[in-house]
Order: C-alpha cells, then sequence, then structure tokens
C-alpha cells in the first residue's frame, strides 16, 4: 500500500543544497519511494540556537511503501551519509530530514511522532510545504492555514538555490 508523506529537509553547514539533492536522488532510487513534488528552497534564519548561520529548507512529498519507522530509518540513513553529527538540539546541521507527515496517520512513539510535533509553530517548515501542499491537513488545520498564522517575511524563497537544486537533480528549471 503506497502512502504520500511530507518530508522536511533543512541544513546551515557545508552545501545544503548538494545534500539535499544527494538525499533526493538516493530516495528516488530506492525500491520503496517516489518523489511526487518539490518545494522551492528557502533562506531561514535559525530557530533554536540563534548563534549560527541562516539555514536553506525545502520540502518534498513522496509516494512509499515504506512503513513509517521504515521511512524514519531512511531517513537517518541519508543524513548521516550527508555528513550529519548530532551534536546540540537545533544546532548547525549538513542535513535534516524530517518527517512532516505521513499519509493521515498520527503516531506518537518513542523517537517517531507524525505529523511533526512543532509544525504549526515553525513557518521555515510550513512555507515550502505549503508551496507544494497547500490543502494537506495537519491537526485539522491545512498548510496554508498554519502558515498564515505564523507567517514571517525573513523566510525567503532563494532562485538561484532553487535552479541548482534542479539543475543538480536533473530537472528542468520552469
Amino acid at each position: 500500500m503506497k502512502v504520500e508523506a511530507a518530508l522536511g529537509f533543512g541544513g546551515n553547514l557545508g552545501d545544503p543544497v548538494a545534500a539535499f539533492a544527494a538525499a533526493l536522488t538516493r530516495l528516488t532510487l530506492h525500491p520503496d519511494t517516489a518523489l511526487v513534488r518539490l518545494s522551492s528552497v528557502y533562506r531561514t534564519a535559525p530557530w533554536g540556537n540563534l548563534d549560527q548561520p541562516e539555514f536553506l529548507n525545502m520540502a518534498a512529498l513522496i509516494e512509499t511503501s515504506l512503513p513509517a519507522r521504515d521511512l524514519l530509518a531512511l531517513c537517518l540513513s541519508l543524513e548521516r551519509e550527508g555528513g550529519r553529527e548530532r551534536r546540540e538540539r537545533w544546532g548547525p546541521r549538513t542535513l535534516d530530514i524530517d518527517i512532516l507527515s505521513y499519509g493521515s496517520e498520527t503516531l506518537d512513539e518513542p523517537g517517531l511522532q507524525i505529523p511533526h510535533p512543532r509544525i504549526a509553530e515553525r513557518a521555515f517548515v510550513l512555507a515550502p510545504l505549503a508551496e507544494i501542499a497547500p490543502g494537506l491537513v495537519i491537526g485539522g488545520r491545512t498548510t496554508a492555514v498554519l502558515l498564515d498564522a505564523v507567517s514571517d517575511e525573513t523566510i525567503r524563497r532563494d532562485g538561484v538555490a532553487t535552479d541548482r537544486l534542479k539543475a543538480l537533480l536533473g530537472i528542468e528549471a520552469k
């Protein structure tokens, strides 16, 4: 059974666009996942620990037959391949991949909460997600409505990074 899942990507160390492209390529090569839609890349201020470089963030919709726990394991593996080292909460990172939604499921297990527990507070997650799935319902509200509630003018689409990501993935820029 295939499920549509939303993934959030972030990074602020090294070359996040290249890290996103590598992870997305590996996702598309996995026999149980298919890329459905990609958002633009956004530049966002750090959250939590403010003493670090700004982040690049994006979202992807995928279709998968992996159970949620296996999808999490795949995402964590892709983070490690991308050089992710978990040193401090909300600290700088080469690559972060979060499962934002998994079909209409709600899960609350050790190490796995879906929808992502702080999604409604994070414009940097909602802006790219609302771009590709404005009608996606999370916690009874659409991503577009959630984004309106936490709108942040400092979050901006990065056209150069978006075009570079598409080029790295072999997707024709529009």
